[in-house]
């Protein structure tokens, strides 16, 4: 193959991820031939380095602080609706394969955040040149060699599985392209046969005695693991599984076999759930401290880690929450209020008996989800007092009315979110600084701490092994095995000391009851945009979840009682749940030149 000259500087980001700092001597706009390269282990391990670049911004890193993907599920609405945000776009369907607000998010100065197709297929790239050139290259030790391919494997299946979710179909590029290459061929690939490469890539990684499961030195932090490459496989044949994209075919019980395999070995290899809270004097001694503890804590590394949980966190990508998780409301050193939990995501913790408050099946009467449909076999809820006896993930995810919060200084503010009560909830587009849905975020929010504070200013976490328990859980119920099914949720609602599921449920129930465990486990980690999407059909749409969605006005009473009244965000639609929002359109001159050179249509469906 006839090596070409490359520009370093695009190529060597995070020189100190592999111990190789200061390696490259280099001009930022000089040259070296390929065989250079290769020929020093420094610029090896630089080259890797560079596998680990353009991973994705979480959590508050998006533009404004705001959390888009979250506010573009039904868990969320934000105040920044009104002010001609990408999330505006997203709400008013401005949103277009030319520029699509999720896909193209910027950061107010022109420069893109995310740009997933692009950035995604340059790592791709990158990985796989590695892999094609690392068993001839000079490298430090036979050890690193075999460490450093299995990383590059484990980095090509993280981004592809990225671009899965976003986009579905793929081409799988087993090779780096030449720039001469007949592309003509070139085709999308189904979601399943997507999910064995990458169960290649992962196994390929498994089977390194080199890589280890678990990084317990700083120096090291976000570095691949065997425990990613688990998550990873057993992630991406949930989703080929899934009614989107399994194309008809029926592939749960090899789901169900690979989550059940990552659920075994991961807890093998010393990964266990947080259940203890560390820190009683932050998070308190309730049922629900160690879930919130975990979610405002970056992992630790260590041989003996207080969190055996998180399986891979990024360590450049803090999720920055200014103050009360940007509360606003006028308080001070507090900004815009951002995204807010909604009456749906509430609605979806049970009572403290386990018991569903509405009928998960069809939750509300109405399209605009004015009119309830409860569960008659919940005795506990109380419309009048709605937010007592609640699951305790309720507290640690949502401020609501009546709370405390402590705010800096230990100082200690009532949460007032009635009819002109300090937080109130607001209507008006132009006023970013009040909740539009009468709560507030609180789950990834350490109490009593200020955007100088490090503790609120976690590492998002990619991977926890919740997760892959709650897969294992999903593919099991699809695939009729439904006692082992059970027996994930339970060990998940243990946690918070919720009762285990009843015995005897159905298949249909089961599954209901599992996505509804998943919402309330994972809400504000952005896994419930993407499991509303794949749970559709490919001419399936989110109008029943995504349409309308409802927060909760609060009158306080001259008897201090309170009156409950559920509320429309707004009085139109809010966009992003036809069918064509189910996946992210490819960048409209892409699509075009490749349909160009293949003669086939690449754009997903709608765009």
């Amino acid at each position: 193959m006839k090596l070409k000259y490359i520009y370093l500087s695009t190529l060597v980001a995070f020189t100190s991820l592999c111990a190789c700092s200061d390696v490259l001597d280099v001009s930022p706009d000089g040259t070296l031939s390929m065989e250079e390269i290769y020929s020093d282990p420094d610029k090896v391990g630089a080259l890797l380095n560079g596998c680990y670049n353009n991973l994705p911004k979480k959590g508050h890193s998006y533009f404004f602080f705001d959390q888009l993907v979250v506010a573009c599920s039904d868990d969320a609405w934000t105040s920044e609706d009104g002010q001609g945000q990408m999330v505006q776009q997203m709400y008013d369907g401005q949103a277009s394969a030319s520029n699509h607000p999720i896909r193209d998010m910027h950061d107010g100065h022109g420069a893109l955040l995310n740009a997933y197709w692009s950035r995604y297929w340059t790592q791709i790239r990158l990985c796989t040149q590695f892999l094609e050139n690392i068993d001839q290259a000079t490298v430090p030790s036979e050890v690193e060699r075999a460490r450093w391919k299995a990383e590059a494997h484990v980095m090509r299946a993280f981004f592809y599985s990225e671009l899965i979710k976003w986009f579905g179909k793929l081409p799988i590029e087993r090779n780096t392209y030449s720039f001469d290459q007949d592309f003509s061929d070139l085709k999308r690939e189904s979601v399943y046969d997507l999910a064995k490469f990458i169960e290649e890539d992962c196994d390929a990684a498994i089977n390194t005695p080199e890589l280890p499961w678990r990084i317990t030195t700083e120096s090291e932090a976000q570095r691949a693991t065997k425990a990613l490459a688990y998550a990873l496989k057993s992630k991406m044949l949930l989703y080929a599984a899934s009614p989107l994209h399994n194309e008809g075919n029926d592939y749960w019980e090899e789901a169900y076999q690979s989550n059940k395999k990552a659920v075994e070995e991961l807890k093998k290899n010393g990964y266990e759930l947080f259940r203890t809270c560390t820190n009683p004097n932050t998070f308190g001694t309730y049922d629900g401290a160690a879930f919130h503890q975990l979610a405002c804590q970056s992992a630790d590394y260590s041989a003996s880690p207080r969190d055996r949980e998180t399986i891979w966190q990024q360590r450049d990508g803090a999720v920055f929450v200014w103050h009360i998780a940007y509360i606003g409301s006028n308080m001070s050193n507090t900004f815009k209020c951002g995204a807010c939990p909604t009456q749906e995501l509430v609605d979806a913790f049970e009572t403290i008996d386990g018991q569903p408050v509405l009928n998960l099946d069809k939750p509300y009467l109405d399209e605009k989800h004015l009119q309830p449909n409860y569960n008659p076999n919940n005795k506990l809820y109380n419309p009048a007092d709605p937010y007592k006896n609640r699951d305790p993930r309720l507290y640690a995810t949502v401020i609501k009315n009546g709370d405390t919060i402590v705010w800096e200084n230990g100082q200690v503010y009532d949460v007032e979110t009635f009819v002109g009560g300090r937080h109130h909830i607001e209507s008006t587009v132009s006023e970013r600084t009040f909740t539009r849905t009468g709560y507030l975020h609180r789950k990834m929010v350490t109490p009593g701490a200020c955007n100088t504070n490090q503790i609120n200013c976690s590492n998002w976490k990619h991977y926890r092994l919740a997760e892959v328990i709650l897969n294992y859980a999903e593919a099991a119920v699809e695939a009729g095995h439904l006692a082992e099914a059970k027996a994930a949720m339970d060990e998940i609602r243990a946690r918070v000391n919720m009762p285990p599921l009843p015995a005897g449920l159905s298949k249909d129930e089961m599954r209901l009851r599992v996505r509804n465990e998943r919402r309330v486990e994972f809400a504000w980690e952005e896994l419930r945009y993407f499991d509303l999407r794949r749970w559709q059909k490919p001419d399936g749409d989110l109008s029943t979840t995504c349409k309308w969605l409802t927060g909760m006005q609060i009158t306080k009473n001259a008897d201090g009682s309170y009156k409950y009244e559920r509320i429309n965000i707004r009085q139109t639609p809010r966009f992003g749940y036809e069918n064509k929002d189910l996946l992210l359109p490819l960048p409209l001159s892409e699509a075009s030149r490749l349909e160009v050179i293949t003669g086939t249509d690449w754009q997903n469906p709608g765009w």
